[in-house]
């Protein structure tokens, strides 16, 4: 048997960070670039992925909260947050080769209404 969360996907990522601070996301949360989070057309919102910089092996655990025009536009799979970016690598690198690992979905959802913040207690829920 297969499970979901062992197939691992190769992409490429960039990281979006302070023009977007304070912005509504997709999903309805405030972005912040120092959390965990990521933007992707691929996954639902509340999934959790492990995104490894194929180049130097570092890995960070993010969050889906919000969505792009960087697929098709740009042919990128996955927008980092600042922090999350820079977990793994340096932001002037500005687009790296990676592989995305889907960790839990468990708390997927659609839209978050009252504009809520995504803060350290929210990442933490996500990964249980």
């Amino acid at each position: 048997m297969l499970f979901l969360s062992q197939i691992v996907f190769s992409k490429t990522a960039s990281w979006y960070g302070k023009g977007f601070d304070g912005k509504l996301t997709a999903s309805g949360y405030v972005f912040s670039s120092k959390q965990l989070t990521c933007a992707s057309n691929t996954y639902p919102f509340g999934t959790v992925l492990e995104v490894t910089n194929r180049e130097n092996k570092k890995s960070v655990v993010v969050v889906v909260t919000d969505r792009g025009s960087f697929t098709e536009k740009y042919g990128r799979e996955i927008d980092l947050s600042r922090k999350a970016f820079d977990k793994i690598a340096s932001s002037s690198e500005g687009l790296i080769k990676v592989d995305i690992k889907v960790v839990n979905k468990k708390h997927i959802f659609k839209y978050k209404q009252g504009k809520p913040k995504f803060t350290k207690k929210e990442y933490k829920k996500y990964l249980k």
